[in-house]
């Protein structure tokens, strides 16, 4: 039997999506099995958008990732993480704009 193309990753026999309830329990016999805390796995998808967003991940690749339908809805969720962000773009933009600068409230002054 030849599988269709429609976008999932996993699926039964006959192509259709998988029920949550095998999804789940498949997830929690695979981390029992390697000795992880079980998390649910909602939890496991909202720290690894999260902490892409942290790394420095552009939102755009973060939406797509996740399979949101409008960037709106990954900032929307994720505005948590901004804070963070906000300064880091902030010490990148003033390391751009200034090549002496050390991360601390003045530039590095040169003495001759």
């Amino acid at each position: 039997m030849l599988l269709k193309d429609d976008d999932l990753i996993f699926s039964t026999l006959e192509g259709k999506p998988l029920r949550h309830n095998t999804v789940s329990r498949a997830w929690i016999m695979l981390a029992a099995r390697a000795g992880l805390k079980v998390i649910r796995l909602h939890d496991a998808r909202h720290t690894h958008a999260s902490l892409m967003l942290k790394q420095g991940v552009h939102p755009k690749i973060v939406q797509e990732r996740l399979g949101h339908a409008s960037i709106k809805i990954t900032l929307a969720t994720y505005s948590h993480v901004a804070p963070g962000l906000q300064e880091a773009a902030a010490e990148s933009f003033a390391k751009l704009v200034s090549p002496k600068y050390n991360g601390e409230a003045e530039p590095v002054q040169e003495h001759y």
